[in-house]
């Protein structure tokens, strides 16, 4: 059960261009890589805000007295 032959892939486009008809299917396909382009974005803005969330180590070793409580 490995990868798909090209054989298979010809066979997934014919189904594909039966099922949705020649116009659809690159309006399909954009619609898909908008949707892929807004999830990469909003899957950077998280990481970014859950790093900016960590707290970081004073490189110094020296504790800030402002911080102690």
């Amino acid at each position: 059960m490995g990868a798909l032959s090209p054989a298979h892939w010809a066979v997934i486009a014919i189904v594909l261009f039966v099922l949705f008809g020649a116009r659809r299917l690159p309006d399909m396909a954009r619609g898909v890589g908008q949707s892929l382009r807004i999830l990469r974005s909003e899957v950077r803005e998280l990481e970014a805000e859950a790093a900016a969330d960590q707290p970081r180590p004073d490189p110094s070793g020296v504790p800030d007295p402002q911080r102690a409580g």
